[in-house]
């Protein structure tokens, strides 16, 4: 089995367990807020939290897709910037990564 074939359901699962995460973020910032002041700001930090964690969920989403899209295309594992192998071992820890190892530390 190749590496490709065994990551797919991964990222399909991760896939979806980020639709269902970010339908939840979603949810609870369509709540109407409370009507007390204290209790407003109180929610507008939780707000800002969940905002953050469903920018970053649809940040990984994307991620998943490219890899995904990378998976159909014959081109996953291979780094998106020099064309080398990414480790194995890169991917188990990251399985949407677009970069090997020292692309990714380059990037940063």
């Amino acid at each position: 089995m190749s590496l490709a074939t065994k990551m797919k359901p991964r990222l399909e699962a991760r896939l979806a367990e980020l639709g269902h995460r970010l339908e939840e973020v979603e949810r609870e910032l369509d709540q109407p807020m409370d009507p007390g002041f204290a209790d407003r700001a109180t929610e507008r930090e939780g707000d800002e939290a969940l905002e953050a964690l469903g920018e970053a969920g649809l940040r990984e989403a994307r991620a998943i897709r490219a890899a995904l899209g990378r998976i159909e295309t014959g081109n996953y594992g291979i780094c998106a910037a020099c064309g080398e192998e990414i480790a194995v071992a890169r991917l188990e820890a990251v399985p949407h990564a677009p970069l090997c190892a020292a692309c990714a530390a380059k990037a940063a």
